[in-house]
Formats: structure tokens, C-alpha cells, sequence
């Protein structure tokens, strides 16, 4: 363990610099030299390791970022203090948000440090001899490098083509399709040659990486407008097993670090979830109570719950029901309205107790009928069902919602980014 921690800390210190231009170089003798730790099996999955704690650990995290850009945006949350900067321009929205903002800045930044190591973890694990833990190798990399596009694609209209100095930017649609190549390659090889169990064991606990892989593809193929294939991804999921990102008294959980356990950065909004009248759950769904908890003596009343109540809880991957929901959305886009109802109304009608994460509505089967009217029950249900998943604002787009309900479609480029690229693009407007 002692040898893990020490490679984790050397590949992020190699991580930086590899981002960074220097006029001197520093040496450190007792330190393992970048070619030491990516030719050998347990340097790289330090390296892994390392990757995953800078995507999913601290109020720094792109986990800690996109969810909480997501839920100021989209209404999900209200500011407590307006001495919080980066969230107080969430907050208000429109052209408060800047290039200043240092939540977006840190997406940014640490999605493109994320692809960088998992890139040269996918090049360095191809040469390796055990193939099997190679296999489990560039699956791990290739889902937080797929997450880490996926995460930039969703806020900002264009992407960086590549990782370096003055690159040029593509469409984010471009952004999610190298996401699903990156998902698509690491798939193959673990179909030629199935992950050891003895990287599985070497890496950190709580991702399912095969099922994480088709349920990321499903997810940025349903983003890309591509429904039959999405349905394709989904099926391949199996919706009885778990994947998260853990934590422990240590490395904590990074939403209820920062907001939840301080009542002093963001708190859940109240039990409409940040719906509008005509959408929020009923009284009854039993989703609000998973999601919000109540505080009878400080205010503010409904506080933030789920998965992010407590310094351990494990925040997930995805969600086996996102999964349904993409079945349900994909058969409505098809115009296969009875079997869309059928995914739409396992969601509905779930309990707490046939969950895998105990996230269950309870209510009575949905009768809608038309494909409009499914299309809304899907979005509802992606908006309850996925509470503060960091999802909700692609799905705004994706449904046509009003820019009334949101304070920003997409946001500007890090000052970081525009004054050492002069091929950044120019700010949207809204």
C-alpha cells in the first residue's frame, strides 16, 4: 500500500508538469522517473489511481465541479453564501458567470489532466505482456478519460481537439463521439482478452468496469441524438450491479465536505427538485425523501441528502435507472410507444427495496399516451430520478425546455485556457 500511495504521488506530480512549461528542470533522485512509472504494470495503475482521485476527490474535483454548475443552473440547489464566489455567480446566472469563474476553471483544467494521464496510460498498458491486466488497465483510464470529455461536452459548445499548447476546438458533438471511440476501443480490449482479476484487485474498490463502459456509451450516444445504438448500450447494462466513486473518512465525499456537512456554500432547493409546478414529483414519490432531508430548527428547512449525505458515501457512476429511462426515451424516439411505456413505468412504479442504490419512486403506473406526453413523463423522471447527477442541464437542451428555466446554456472559456490559446473560442451569449 505504501508503494501505491508513493507511485500516486509521483504520477501527479508528473501529471502536473507534463501540463506545465518550466525553464528549469528539477530533478528528485529518490523519485521514480516518468519512463519508471509507465513501463511497468504497478506504475501505471498508480497512475490510474492518481487520475481518479484528481476526477472524483475534493471541492477541486470535475465530480465536484459538474455537479454543482449543473444544479445552480438548472435550480436544483440554493446559494447559502454569497461569499462563495464561483457558486454565487451560478447563482444569479446569465453574465455573472465569467471566465473568472474558478469552479469552471478547475473542470477544465483537471478534465484535461484526466485525459492526458488515461492517455498515456491506454498508449503505455498496449505494451504490455499480461494482457488481461492491461485490459483493466485501459478500461479504468478510458472511463474517466470518457467522462472527462463527456463532463467539458456538456457545459461548453466546443472542445479542445486534443491536449497541448494553441489547440484547436471541435463541436462538442465531436466531443462525446471521441468519448463513445474511447469507450469503444477500451471494450475491444477486453473482449479479445478479459480484465484480470488481479488488476481488479490492485485498483481502487467500487467500479464495475465493464458495465460502467456500456452505460457511459448509452449515455453519450443517447446525448449524441444516436437512439437505436443508445438502446443497444443500455441493454448491454447490467441493472443489478453498482458503480461508484468511494470514499472514506479520509478522502471524503467532495459534495458533503464542501455544502452538505458546512450549510454554508449550497443547499438543495425544496421538494419540487427544481421542477416547475406543472413537472415536480407528487407528495408521495418516495424520491424526495431520498434526495432531501428536513431540518426542523435551521434554515433552511430541506437539505441535501442522497448520495451526498454523509463523509463515505459513495457517489455513483451512473444509475441502473438512467439506463431504463434511455431504453424508455430511445423506444419513444422510435415511435415504439407501448414498450416505452413499459421501461418508463419500471422506473414509476420501483421501490426503495428492488433498487441497487434504494432510489425508488413508489407510485402508481404512468398511462400517458402519446409520444409527447411520454417524452415529458421522461424528462420528469430523468429530472427526479437523476436529482444533482450533473445531467439535468444536457437533458434541458436535449427536450426543448425554455431558457426561463435555466440561468445558462452553455458557459465561458477559463481565462487559463483563452490567454494561452488564441484559437479559444468566443463566449455564448446565455
Amino acid at each position: 500500500m505504501k508503494k501505491i500511495k508513493y507511485i500516486i504521488q509521483s504520477t501527479l506530480l508528473l501529471g502536473v508538469v507534463s501540463l506545465t512549461s518550466c525553464k528549469k528542470d528539477f530533478v528528485n533522485p529518490n523519485a521514480p522517473t516518468t519512463d519508471q512509472v509507465f513501463s511497468s504494470a504497478r506504475g501505471l495503475v498508480g497512475v490510474n489511481i492518481g487520475n481518479q482521485r484528481t476526477f472524483s476527490l475534493g471541492g477541486a474535483s470535475v465530480v465536484y465541479g459538474v455537479v454543482t454548475t449543473n444544479a445552480f443552473t438548472t435550480n436544483e440547489v440554493i446559494l447559502m453564501n454569497q461569499g462563495n464566489t464561483a457558486e454565487f455567480q451560478f447563482s444569479r446566472g446569465g453574465t455573472s458567470v465569467d471566465a473568472t469563474n474558478t469552479v469552471l476553471a478547475n473542470i477544465w483544467t483537471n478534465s484535461n489532466k484526466v485525459i492526458y494521464d488515461a492517455n498515456s496510460v491506454i498508449a503505455a498498458a498496449d505494451g504490455l505482456t499480461d494482457k488481461g491486466y492491461a485490459s483493466g488497465l485501459i478500461a479504468h483510464a478510458s472511463i474517466l478519460k470518457a467522462m472527462a470529455i463527456g463532463s467539458m461536452s456538456m457545459l461548453w459548445e466546443k472542445v479542445p481537439a486534443s491536449i497541448g499548447k494553441n489547440v484547436q476546438f471541435v463541436d462538442r458533438s465531436v466531443g462525446y463521439a471521441n468519448a463513445i471511440a474511447t469507450i469503444d476501443n477500451a471494450l475491444t480490449k477486453i473482449n479479445a482478452t478479459p480484465i484480470s482479476a488481479s488488476y481488479i484487485s490492485d485498483a481502487v474498490a467500487g467500479m464495475d468496469f465493464v458495465n460502467t463502459l456500456h452505460a457511459l456509451k448509452a449515455r453519450y450516444l443517447l446525448f449524441s441524438g444516436k437512439y437505436p445504438e443508445a438502446l443497444a448500450a443500455a441493454n448491454l447494462v447490467d441493472l443489478t450491479k453498482k458503480s461508484t466513486f468511494n470514499y472514506d473518512a479520509v478522502n471524503t465525499n467532495p459534495i458533503f465536505t464542501v455544502a452538505t456537512a458546512t450549510n454554508n456554500v449550497y443547499q438543495t432547493i425544496d421538494s419540487t427538485l427544481g421542477l416547475t409546478a406543472a413537472l415536480a414529483p407528487s407528495a408521495g414519490d418516495g424520491r424526495i425523501a431520498f434526495y432531501t432531508s428536513i431540518n426542523t430548527t435551521v434554515a433552511p428547512r430541506f437539505r441535501i441528502n442522497g448520495f451526498y449525505n454523509a463523509t463515505t458515501t459513495g457517489i455513483p457512476v451512473y444509475l441502473p435507472s438512467e439506463m431504463t429511462l434511455i431504453k424508455a426515451e430511445a423506444f419513444t424516439r422510435a415511435g415504439n410507444l407501448s414498450s416505452a411505456l413499459t421501461e418508463l413505468n419500471k422506473v414509476v412504479t420501483k421501490t426503495a427495496a428492488a433498487d441497487p442504490f434504494k432510489v425508488g419512486a413508489n407510485l402508481a403506473a404512468s398511462t400517458v399516451a402519446t409520444s409527447d406526453d411520454l417524452l415529458t413523463e421522461i424528462y420528469k423522471n430523468r429530472c427526479i430520478e437523476l436529482y444533482m447527477s450533473g445531467l439535468k442541464l444536457e437533458d434541458m437542451r436535449r427536450f426543448g425546455r425554455a431558457n426561463t428555466e435555466r440561468k445558462r446554456n452553455f458557459f465561458p472559456y477559463p481565462f487559463k485556457e483563452r490567454d494561452g490559446n488564441s484559437n479559444t473560442p468566443a463566449d455564448p451569449t446565455f
